[in-house]
């Protein structure tokens, strides 16, 4: 999850925040990013369904809280499956048009050492 925060006065990004989310019941403290972002990775937040979320940024002697539902979709493992075993055909594809090449290759210079050598 990625969280941008901005001052309401101007829109400037608030760098210098101490940003928490309470995610089903467990808060969880995020990261500040370079680019003024705030970054939260947790297992949390692959769980299908609904969520309640409590995001809490502190900083300049003010905590402001924004509360609300977070909705997670449920995955769709048969289409990684999908992609995985078109992955695994790509492979093969490429080895075996590799070891065609070779083998025609290998044919091809044993034929010319064969009529290199002079007749008996």
């Amino acid at each position: 999850m990625t969280l941008h925060v901005s001052r309401l006065l101007d829109n400037a990004p608030v760098s210098d925040a101490t940003v928490t989310v309470l995610l089903r019941g467990t808060a969880y403290p995020t990261v500040a990013e370079a680019d003024g972002s705030f970054t939260l990775q947790t297992q949390q937040l692959t769980l299908p369904g609904a969520a309640a979320v409590e995001i809490r940024v502190g900083g300049d002697n003010a905590v402001e809280a924004l509360k609300g539902t977070l909705q997670v979709a449920a995955g769709t493992p048969a289409a990684a499956d999908r992609n995985e075993a078109r992955q695994l055909g790509w492979w093969v594809l490429n080895f075996g048009v590799c070891f065609g090449f070779l083998w025609l290759y290998s044919r091809r210079r044993k034929a010319k050492q064969a009529d290199d050598q002079p007749d008996p």
